[in-house]
């Protein structure tokens, strides 16, 4: 039998991270066994669902390079399989219809559909499972409570619930469901701190398909990030800091896209300052060694300059005072690789004219 699994989210907004494993486990399961990933939107709860939710949510799935083979399948649009489905178990005897139109199993009286018709969760759910041939349901461990439920349910509608899995879910620092009061509890939350994606589906592959509860490890998240950021081919990260490609050598040091942002500003448009006479000796010598060429310098030959500096008791923090408007931010060798000859040598004169 071809392995089918799917992700299944509420159209809520931004994918909550422990809802990303999720989807990362299931992907990963397809492709480990050449089968099938489907994804399922499930709407069935009006309430629930927020403006531009599901597509809050297809934005982060895409931006965390995870496909799928089919779908999406939205519940909204699967009624009439809910409402056979709702039939079947009535003929069958193993549900029941309240006073009020509702539908019930006998069994622990679960709310098949509502009065109005429509299908809770626990029946589309199930019964999706069965009509799209899911093989294995790999989800959190926060629905180990419905799986009993939804074996009975399976089992009233004329079938068996496929075979489910949980793994752990992720933890706030105090040991909580990640919520959010933890912040980064969501993908748009760590897009808009500057986490490049791939640091992100890096983190929740290392993480595998966990037994057990696991806590978010902001740490490992920014190591990944750091990573991340120096791999990123030079067009790709000037792009994702909104820089030109010139700025890239001072953006390398980064920790996020924010910060490797807010580099290529000093970089580009630096905050004028005014120095006082004891940086003139170091500006003074920094222009003697930058007035001849090359227009621009390597990395290499920027860190040459530096260690000429440092060598003759140099301030290094007047002189990137100078070129950046700040006093700390990216290696001063990148910035130096970063800005050309003229406009060096320019900061450095008007730093202290």
């Amino acid at each position: 039998m071809a392995v089918r699994v799917r992700f299944a989210p509420s159209p809520t907004g931004s994918l909550h991270v422990g809802n990303a494993l999720t989807a990362v486990i299931n992907r990963r399961f397809a492709d480990e066994h050449g089968g099938i990933c489907v994804l399922r939107i499930d709407d069935t709860d009006p309430a629930r669902a927020v403006e531009r939710g599901e597509d809050a949510l297809l934005e982060d799935l895409s931006w965390l390079a995870l496909a799928f083979d089919e779908g999406p399948y939205r519940q909204s649009d699967r009624g009439l399989l809910y409402e056979a489905a709702a039939a079947r178990a009535l003929e069958s005897g193993a549900a029941d219809r309240g006073d009020d139109g509702s539908v019930r199993l006998r069994a622990g009286g679960t709310t098949l559909a509502r009065p109005d018709g429509t299908a809770t969760y626990q029946l589309a759910s199930v019964v999706d499972d069965l009509e799209l041939g899911i093989t294995h349901v790999i989800r959190g461990s926060d629905h180990r409570p419905n799986l009993e439920i939804q074996q009975r349910i399976a089992r009233a509608v004329g079938g068996e619930l496929p075979e489910v899995t949980h793994h752990g879910l992720v933890l706030g620092e105090d040991g909580k469901k990640l919520s959010k009061r933890h912040g980064h509890s969501s993908i748009a939350e760590l897009r808009e701190e500057g986490f490049p994606p791939a640091a992100v589906r890096t983190y929740l592959d290392e993480l595998g398909s966990p037994e057990h509860d696991v806590h978010l490890d902001l740490a490992r998240l920014r190591r990944l990030a750091i990573d991340a950021i120096a791999a990123m081919p030079d067009d790709e990260l000037a792009a994702a800091a909104g820089a030109p490609l010139d700025a890239v050598p001072a953006l390398r040091g980064a920790r996020t896209l924010v910060e490797a942002g807010g580099y290529a500003r000093l970089v580009l448009d630096p905050a004028p300052v005014e120095l006082g006479g004891d940086a003139r000796p170091t500006l003074g010598r920094f222009a003697e060694l930058r007035a001849p060429e090359p227009e621009v310098l390597s990395l290499d030959e920027a860190r040459a300059l530096v260690r000429e500096l440092k060598a003759v008791g140099g301030d290094l923090r007047a002189l990137r005072l100078a070129l950046t408007g700040a006093d700390a931010g990216p290696e001063l060798a990148a910035v130096l690789a970063a800005v050309p000859r003229g406009q060096a040598l320019d900061r450095a004169a008007r730093a202290v004219r």
